[in-house]
């Protein structure tokens, strides 16, 4: 983990809740509950979200399926952080530093391409845009995707100020923690309160609104403070990024530092990484539709993920916090392993019951807390894994891995149920698409194995300090 020795040698004077309670006086707490809100506003708005939007504007299932490739941005991040270790944003870097640089940045434009989704719209048709005429569901799309750029890149620089941040490793527990309730929140406005939105004021107006809310993150990195590590290492010498040195600097080296600290295991870390929540990926783009499908209206579902699914969640990140604490890393992964991909099932289930509020309820209660209970167990396990000196690059390489495989199957998952509707109703064929992601979580859960059994192996081979 980033600063792993300074945290190592952190005054121990206070334990237990005086630890917690002086943690959380910290301002850096608040700011990265802010930055967690920021992080989580786009991604259901070039995702879930935005499946529900188009769906009731009758685009196919294969579109949205297909749109939702858009989100590949954020797991093709590791490709463009090398950049944002080492140089400083234009303009602002100078001003604000370098972490806070990029993510003012990347909140700007994150804003800007949520108000240009909101004014062209999804929609088949022809769009007219400085005399020329172009397909309006392209031009949406593009704007989709500078929106998930900008946010990736935003992404990038939030985990690195988290990490670098923080001064021991009971205060970057609390961070991940922290950072996953404001995250969780932004998923509930974009992925609840904003389907109550669009019913009243309509979806042009409700992105409006969310791009506004990007506000909150520039008020978080206004009041930040730029971390020492980051300081510093705008500060020291280097190489140009023109130079060849320079280049493996700040492209190879990161990786290279990371193989070489875990040695063969981090391929199988990448693997477990890269296949952990895929069963979550893969269901995301078709959770709305198949709400619109199955009959629910929208106030129903954003007040039922509103109230229990907020709950829920809340409930889901405590208990992954505590049993990481009691347990253990790795006994928090398996749980999770086991919890993300079961409540998959549920879906399954409300698909073949019919549109029914109370078996909803339940499933949007077990689907919250098992995703709350697994997101924290890898972020922080993730966390972990990092190196001085290149936390940017290094966590964008494991959270790629984490989304990536999920990001490319995602695309095709309306294609999917299309394909499975053949001789079946509709509502059959989402049942065992969702029965079927379930399924694909089983490799996730049996590498997770592998590495708590590598682990406890290196733990017993270890002698006792006298």
């Amino acid at each position: 983990m980033t600063s792993e020795n300074a945290q190592s040698q952190a005054p121990q004077q206070r334990k237990g809740w005086r630890l917690v309670a002086a943690n959380l006086r910290e301002p850096k707490v608040l700011v990265m509950l802010l930055l967690g809100f920021s992080s989580g506003i786009p991604i259901y708005l070039v995702g879930n979200t935005l499946g529900y939007w188009m769906r009731e504007n009758a685009i196919e299932l294969s579109t949205i399926g297909f749109l939702s490739w858009v989100g590949l941005a954020y797991s093709l991040k590791f490709l463009w952080a090398p950049l944002i270790d080492k140089l400083d944003a234009p303009l602002l870097g100078r001003l604000l530093g370098r972490r806070r640089g990029w993510m003012l940045l990347a909140q700007i434009v994150c804003a800007a391409g949520l108000t240009g989704m909101a004014m062209v719209q999804p929609q088949e048709g022809r769009l007219m845009l400085g005399g020329v005429e172009l397909d309006q569901l392209v031009v949406f799309g593009a704007m989709a995707l500078i929106v998930a750029f900008a946010s990736a890149t935003q992404d990038i620089v939030i985990d690195a100020w988290r990490i670098e941040i923080a001064s021991s490793n009971e205060q970057q527990g609390l961070l991940t923690a922290t950072s996953a309730l404001g995250y969780r929140g932004a998923l509930l406005v974009t992925d609840s309160l904003i389907l109550i939105f669009a019913a009243h004021i309509g979806w042009s107006m409700s992105y409006e609104l969310m791009a506004a809310l990007m506000g909150v993150g520039i008020v978080a990195t206004l009041l930040a403070r730029e971390p020492a590590a980051s300081v510093q290492a705008a500060a020291a010498p280097h190489a140009s990024m023109l130079s060849v040195q320079g280049l493996y600097d700040a492209i190879v080296a990161p990786f290279v530092v990371f193989f070489r600290a875990h040695g063969k295991w981090a391929l199988v870390m990448l693997l477990a990484i890269s296949l952990y929540r895929l069963p979550d990926f893969v269901l995301g783009p078709m959770a709305n539709p198949f709400y619109a499908d199955l009959g629910l209206d929208k106030e129903t579902v954003g007040a039922v993920r509103g109230s229990f699914g907020l709950l829920a969640t809340t409930l889901g990140i405590a208990a992954a916090g505590l049993c990481a604490v009691r347990f253990g890393f790795f006994a928090t992964l398996m749980a999770g392993a086991v919890l993300g991909p079961g409540s998959n099932l549920a879906f399954s289930y409300l698909a073949l019951h019919g549109a029914d509020a109370g078996v909803f309820t339940a499933v949007m209660v077990i689907d919250n807390f098992c995703s709350g209970f697994a997101g924290v167990a890898l972020i922080g396990y993730m966390s972990s894994l990092t190196s001085a000196g290149y936390t940017a690059t290094q966590y964008a390489l494991l959270s790629s891995f984490y989304a990536l495989p999920g990001k490319v199957l995602k695309g095709l998952s309306g294609w999917t149920i299309e394909q499975l509707e053949v001789g079946r109703s509709l509502l059959e064929a989402y049942s065992l698409f969702f029965a079927g992601t379930a399924l694909i979580g089983i490799p996730a859960l049996l590498l997770c194995l592998v590495l708590a059994a590598r682990r406890t192996g290196a733990t017993a081979r270890t002698p006792a300090v006298e």
